[in-house]
């Protein structure tokens, strides 16, 4: 199962959202010289939930979603 995602992190600009594994920025498990992808809330704003269909769950708390698969948008 996907590791929740935070729907507002922090500081996003930290840590590679490319797959399950958060690595952060500067010591990337797969990276092999590849750049960090980018949390969506730093390609589309602070509403970046609103836009799109992004087959995931908004948990109770409101403050991460669990994806319906392990790749993400």
């Amino acid at each position: 199962m996907a590791k929740k995602f935070p729907i507002h992190p922090l500081h996003p600009e930290r840590v590679c959202w490319g797959c399950d594994h958060y690595c952060p920025a500067d010591d990337m498990r797969c990276g092999n010289g590849q750049s960090r992808a980018q949390h969506p809330m730093e390609l589309l704003g602070d509403d970046w939930l609103e836009h799109g269909d992004w087959g995931i769950e908004v948990d109770a708390s409101g403050k991460s979603v669990t994806p319906s698969c392990s790749v993400r948008p």
